[in-house]
């Protein structure tokens, strides 16, 4: 693990990685500490692989209270919003309440795409909470207790709702629309970031978790 092949001296990449929690971009970033701005884009790069490398070696079933839920990132072209919107990606998110989030990028929203990763990722017998989504009736005959939101009601019914995932969401489209465009060769890469930084809270302790993965 750790990142490799990095030439810069040691207050550097210190340097990078407190400007990388602190959301700023490489560009910003390279201009304070003097560097190529291909440098700290480069090493940027190189942080996303590291979180995308200690996530696929961190992962966990999700059990309890689940919240799933599908959104749709980036793009820039007008026109339809919502399910199927123009230019976007779509991606699938799975919330354990008082835990963590799991978000991965998918061809589609079809019962065929969504219940593998649902069932890869959940543990049997767990409640998992949807909206309306005709692709979530699946849940209702599998080895889930499947509770529905209808988001046409103006109020959540005290546990029945996907506020979790819907911030996260949220928190995530923020993250993104900073960086001005994703090449989408890339998009899992900065996805992934989104998802350690909710899993990891304050700036503080992602920094801290950080340096303990790159050795520097």
């Amino acid at each position: 693990m750790g990142i490799k092949r990095c030439k810069l001296s040691r207050k550097v990449p210190n340097r990078l990685l407190e400007f990388f929690v602190l959301e700023v971009t490489a560009r910003s970033a390279a201009d304070v500490l003097g560097l190529q701005v291909n440098t700290a884009a480069l090493f940027y790069h190189k942080v996303r692989e590291l979180i995308v490398e200690q996530a696929a070696a961190q992962e966990e079933l999700l059990g309890g209270e689940v919240e799933v839920d599908e959104s749709y990132c980036g793009g820039v072209r007008k026109g339809k919003r919502g399910r199927g919107a123009l230019g976007k990606v779509p991606v699938f998110g799975l919330l354990k309440r008082g835990g963590k989030v799991y978000v991965v990028p998918i061809p589609d929203a079809k019962a065929a795409t969504l219940m593998p990763i649902i069932r890869k990722k959940i543990q049997p017998d767990s409640i998992v909470y949807t909206d309306t989504f005709s692709s979530y009736s699946a849940l209702d005959v599998s080895e889930f207790h499947h509770s529905r939101i209808n988001h046409s009601k103006p109020f959540a019914d005290k546990q029945n709702h996907i506020n979790g995932i819907e911030n996260f969401w949220n928190q995530a489209k923020r993250v993104l629309r900073k960086y001005n465009g994703i090449p989408r060769q890339n998009f899992f890469l900065f996805l992934k970031e989104c998802e350690f930084r909710f899993n990891h809270g304050s700036p503080k302790d992602q920094l801290k978790t950080l340096r303990l993965w790159a050795i520097l």
